[in-house]
């Protein structure tokens, strides 16, 4: 196994329980928590976004650390924190201590999901990252298949605050040790050559830095991927009621949505074997167009909705991939850790806001005028990819 390969699978291992015991967490366990505290659903359900709006808030400034000092210390103290914020879960005797809480799980998921272990990798192998975010996006993409069973079983067995415990001593007696003795460490970047990796040429900075068409291809990225965000997570949030609401059996609409986990693991399985044949905005352009199709099958016609769903979770699972190569491939190694993070505070922002502010949508207009929402936020999408490959055709010249 190669230095990269033994990364990327550490790196993917840990995104499982990253996610699942944060990101996925109120799922399974959400009704189980409203039961037993009399908190409304709607405010613990809301506490993964406040963990959004703290991931987004520290983005930023995670991106900076790892670019001076790599990833693996990043990825020690998410572990810490992970285990701090979800053992603040399971002891809060309020609902201010619950949400206070998530946003300490927040720092976690800003220091410890996608974004980090992507710079995490592009700071240690450059441009021969992209194989190793594909791995990590494979194994990422069985978290809700692993820990939404695992959260189930765990909070019948123990209570959701013993749900929550179990996870925090996971994250420090398997994660912690992961990351301390499988991620390479890597010393600094010399003082003085800021911003260069090695054998990169000085071209490849970070935006606030770059020439004026470096600045204006980060613009657009930037926008797209915000503006993509929104989607699979408004979707997501309101899938099942979304199904329900055109007839469907609670029985059948938690069947359909089965299909996303599988689909988003095939595509990524799919765009790994053929990566190395074509430039990274290849595979942003194949994500958002089969997201819009498969979002403009599920508006349009009820009948087709198994092909829409699949579509729609190949096009998320390509996604993923592409938020991390494309940046990297179009901008070079040189600081991509901090342009992770600046590309990554927006984002995560907008995916903080996109649950409340669709369930007002819905509640007000109706899941019908919401899933054309989506759709026409997810053609925007793609319209902004088209944007991308024209002001993006220069740093594109001669780059795989």
């Amino acid at each position: 196994m190669t230095p990269i390969t033994r990364a990327a699978c550490v790196l993917g291992l840990t995104q499982v329980l990253a996610f699942g015991s944060t990101y996925y967490l109120t799922g399974p366990l959400g009704g189980r928590i409203a039961a037993d505290t009399g908190w409304s659903l709607g405010w613990v359900m809301s506490g993964s976004s406040l963990g959004l709006l703290g991931a987004g808030l520290v983005a930023p400034r995670i991106g900076r650390i790892i670019d001076r000092r790599g990833g693996r210390p990043v990825l020690m103290a998410s572990s810490v924190l992970f285990a701090a914020g979800l053992v603040a879960l399971s002891l809060a005797p309020t609902l201010p201590l619950w949400l206070a809480a998530w946003l300490l799980i927040g720092t976690g998921m800003g220091s410890g999901l996608y974004d980090a272990a992507f710079s995490t990798l592009g700071r240690l192998y450059g441009r021969d990252a992209r194989s190793g975010i594909t791995t990590v996006t494979v194994f990422g993409g069985f978290a809700s298949t692993v820990c939404w069973p695992l959260s189930a079983w765990l909070g019948a067995e123990l209570g959701w605050r013993g749900a929550c415990a179990v996870y925090a001593v996971l994250h420090l007696v398997v994660a912690l040790p992961l990351y301390a003795w499988l991620v390479p460490a890597l010393p600094a970047r010399p003082a003085a050559t800021p911003g260069v990796a090695a054998g990169e040429a000085p071209a490849a900075t970070a935006p606030s830095q770059a020439p004026r068409d470096h600045l204006t291809v980060f613009l657009c990225l930037a926008a797209l991927l915000t503006v993509f965000a929104v989607v699979p997570t408004a979707l997501l949030v309101h899938l099942i009621n979304l199904l329900q609401g055109r007839g469907m059996s609670l029985d059948q609409a938690v069947a359909l949505g089965a299909l996303f986990g599988p689909a988003q693991v095939g595509a990524r399985l799919v765009e790994g074997g053929l990566a190395r044949h074509y430039h990274p905005i290849w595979t942003m352009t194949t994500a958002v167009a089969l997201a819009a199709l498969g979002l403009l099958l599920l508006a349009a016609a009820t009948p087709l909705a198994a092909l829409a769903l699949a579509l729609f979770g190949a096009g998320n699972g390509v996604y993923s991939i592409a938020r991390g190569t494309l940046p990297l491939s179009l901008f070079g190694p040189g600081q991509y850790a901090r342009l992770m993070g600046r590309l990554a505070m927006p984002a995560l922002l907008a995916q903080a806001a996109a649950p409340a502010l669709s369930a007002l949508a819905m509640e007000r207009f109706g899941g019908d005028v919401l899933l054309w929402a989506l759709v026409a936020a997810a053609f925007a999408s793609l319209a902004l990819v088209g944007v991308l490959w024209r002001v993006s055709a220069t740093l594109r010249a001669g780059r795989p």
